[in-house]
């Protein structure tokens, strides 16, 4: 599929980290990273009127990512995430409430917006911790063709309700391995990783089910059958935005054709790479992917 449409619904935000800020939020992650390797990427969001607001739309116009359907709310500022990084760079985050991205309005544009056109429509759970931004992408939901849902569990912002709210209304899931472990506990599913898995697919009728689980690689149930990817060894600076990454690579090769452990290498790859730079939205490009798969 050439220059396949990817539209991400969501927080579009800066994360302030010891050393500065840096642009983020996970649906922007992927924009970001669709638009690297060939997506013609769009987001729907909501930013400030204000400093911070204005230099987001920039960022992203810098990088040939659509803003056509961000929002400006002359009310609420634009989000903002305090980061904090362990030992290890995983990171810890308090994201500011009551910011724009609470307050998507479905307006008469997003309406007259073709999401027919787009091929993917990516979107996450904590978009969902307001009710107005919920129902606005709820009502998006039912014109997308292929609907991809980034789990994404940062707490407090997540119930079993939300949870499998979404899950019906997915066609394409990702998830990790701890938030794998979460919902199987709440749906009583026992037994493997695998057979987890399995239940989580048929319970929500979903076409693919990804699993990231950090330094141990991936893995990916659909309907040809499991499969699994080791991962890389890299040195890690942070994983902020490696598993936004990971899902940007996976659609890109997927809507390409490729086999499901060939999505899974190339995800598994631009995952590493992204975390051996600082923040989520590192530029790599499809030729350093290559070259680091073949390398490794």
């Amino acid at each position: 599929m050439n220059n396949p449409k990817l539209v991400c619904f969501g927080e579009v935000l800066w994360d302030l980290l010891p050393t500065g800020k840096i642009a983020g939020g996970a649906p922007m992650n992927v924009a970001f990273h669709a638009n690297n390797l060939g997506f013609s990427a769009q987001m729907i969001s909501r930013v400030g009127d204000d400093p911070l607001g204005a230099e987001l739309l920039r960022f992203l116009n810098s990088k040939g990512v659509s803003t056509q359907h961000i929002q400006i709310d002359s009310t609420y500022p634009t989000g903002i995430v305090e980061v904090t990084l362990s030992s290890t760079g995983s990171p810890s985050y308090r994201i500011v409430e009551d910011v724009a991205w609470d307050h998507i309005s479905n307006n008469n544009e997003l309406q007259d917006m073709s999401l027919l056109e787009a091929d993917v429509l990516v979107f996450g759970s904590l978009a969902c911790r307001s009710r107005q931004t919920k129902q606005t992408l709820l009502s998006l939901l039912g014109a997308a063709t292929l609907r991809v849902f980034d789990v994404n569990l940062r707490p407090p912002y997540y119930s079993q309700e939300l949870l499998e709210e979404l899950l019906f209304n997915a066609d394409i899931a990702k998830l990790n391995d701890e938030e794998l472990r979460i919902l199987a506990g709440w749906n009583g599913a026992v037994g493997s990783e695998t057979d987890q898995m399995h239940y989580i697919k048929q319970r929500f009728d979903l076409d693919v089910l990804m699993l990231t689980k950090g330094d141990k690689g991936a893995a990916c149930l659909d309907d040809t059958g499991y499969y699994s990817h080791p991962g890389f060894v890299v040195s890690v600076q942070d994983t902020i935005g490696s598993g936004d990454a990971f899902l940007a690579a996976f659609m890109n090769q997927m809507l390409a054709g490729a086999s499901t452990p060939k999505c899974l290498e190339y995800a598994c790859a631009l995952g590493a790479l992204v975390a051996t730079r600082q923040g989520g939205t590192p530029n790599v490009t499809r030729h350093e992917i290559q070259q680091f798969i073949h390398s490794n």
